[in-house]
């Protein structure tokens, strides 16, 4: 139970500072009657207030069930009570103060040794938000990052994994609370969520039990990179002290975001230049091995073959550029350049089907390249000598595995190679790459008439290769 400051005997003696007292307490011009606290009823009632220094901090009554007239010595020993019970209040308070702020500053220091360890970015903030969670005592703690264009705010981490608020949409710049922070750069306190026009998200705070809401912004140099929110579930308002750690919470995040940011773009550029350098590398092969059958090749054979070899490495580059610097789908560049290969080598009567069967084969970038040039090198092959004078055909690709290996097969329904062709160029390419970039082995089989079926087989620490 709680009365307002002011409002019955006790509250009075609060907001004057004075004891309060009546032999017949209920017909006191100030006497409140509170169900809330059960109490049992009394007729007599003396109040004071309990001070530290000047501050009254709050107030102690007595009752009797007898009618009784308290004197000034009563006043008097109550009020020495009162006196030694605010003491008391206060050392305790100090204590509780200064173990709060003894926390906080360990927490900071677990939040310092988490951005700057050795991890992915999601997982410090992750660690971050559970640690500001605990230490703020919130239902919810949020962060949320300004994404490439600077128009939206998206959610990148929030306290609990299970939660419906991990899953809001992108929020604009400017609306709401979390945007109008991330706008102006200065941090809100709101009441109550449910209710107040500022906040946006009435239903989802009134289903996840949210009532008051402290938001900061995560600014790095004057720019603001993105909001930190703290949700209480009951109605509360945060202590200058609260204000001042998540505010510097904030601020060591957004630090350790930029730093995490600035070390992987040096990867990423230091990345390109590793693969660059790698294509540039085999296009050197490509051209070197090219120049064993100058003589036989016209200049416009040597121009179309190298292109496409180019574009197999462009679109293992495609792939990386698509879903970021980490391993390829050979299977999903396979899908791409296979297709124009065909487009390219086949006529407008011709119908020859490539098809590509087994589950993602993920590689590091200059082993997925290598692969994709031999796979590629042999659909080539396949659609230039397999089908001459035929409308129809068929090419299958099938990638797979055993405890050991990885296994590429690629067979077509075709005539069958010619000799001259197993021995030239394309499949010299072909066992360059197999052997001595994947370190695999490979081995042809073709029949007149019945197709040939070239199978690759690379050791399973090709995967890790890089």
């Amino acid at each position: 139970a709680t009365l307002r400051l002011g409002e019955g005997m006790t509250g009075h003696a609060v907001q004057t500072n004075q004891p309060v007292y009546a032999t017949d307490a209920q017909h006191d011009p100030h006497f409140k009657w509170v169900d809330e606290a059960e109490e049992t009823p009394f007729n007599s009632l003396l109040a004071v207030p309990l001070t530290i220094e000047t501050d009254v901090i709050g107030a102690l009554n007595v009752q009797t069930v007898r009618p009784y007239t308290f004197t000034s010595n009563d006043v008097e020993i109550l009020s020495l009570i009162g006196d030694l019970a605010a003491g008391a209040l206060a050392k305790a308070q100090l204590y509780d103060r200064q173990r709060r702020q003894l926390a906080e500053m360990r927490a900071l220091a677990q939040v310092s040794e988490a951005i700057t360890a050795p991890q992915y970015l999601d997982d410090m903030l992750d660690v971050v938000m559970e640690m500001a969670a605990q230490v703020m005592n919130t239902a919810v703690c949020s962060l949320f990052l300004l994404d490439e264009t600077g128009a939206h705010l998206e959610l990148r981490s929030a306290r609990h994994n299970d939660n419906p608020y991990r899953h809001r949409p992108p929020l604009p710049l400017g609306e709401g609370v979390t945007g109008t922070v991330a706008l102006t750069g200065k941090p809100m306190y709101i009441a109550d969520v449910r209710t107040d026009p500022r906040y946006a998200g009435h239903e989802l705070a009134r289903a996840e039990g949210l009532v008051s809401l402290l938001s900061v912004p995560l600014s790095v140099r004057d720019r603001v990179i993105g909001v930190l929110n703290g949700y209480t579930a009951v109605p509360r308002a945060f202590t200058e002290e609260e204000q001042t750690w998540f505010a510097t919470l904030a601020n060591q995040t957004a630090l350790a975001i930029e730093n995490a940011r600035l070390v992987t773009h040096t990867a990423v550029i230091r990345e390109m230049h590793h693969r660059i350098k790698n294509n540039l590398q085999t296009v050197a092969m490509l051209m070197q091995l090219q120049l064993a059958d100058a003589d036989r090749l016209s200049a416009r054979d040597v121009l179309e073959t190298n292109i496409h070899r180019i574009r197999s490495i462009a679109a293992v580059h495609e792939v990386l550029s698509d879903k970021g610097f980490r391993l390829v789908d050979v299977k999903d560049v396979l899908l791409r350049i296979t297709r124009t290969t065909s487009e390219t080598l086949t006529t407008p009567h011709q119908d020859i089907r490539i098809n590509i069967f087994g589950e993602p084969l993920l590689l590091p970038s200059q082993a997925a390249t290598a692969l994709t040039l031999v796979v590629n090198e042999l659909v080539q092959n396949a659609l230039e000598h397999a089908f001459v004078g035929r409308t129809t055909g068929q090419i299958d690709i099938s990638l797979g595995h055993s405890p050991a290996e990885l296994i590429v097969v690629v067979k077509d329904s075709g005539r069958g190679l010619p000799d001259e062709i197993t021995k030239g160029l394309g499949l010299e390419l072909v066992e360059t790459l197999v052997t001595a970039d994947l370190h695999g082995r490979i081995k042809f089989q073709s029949r007149p008439n019945s197709g040939t079926e070239i199978s690759i087989r690379l050791p399973r620490n090709v995967e890790i290769r890089n």
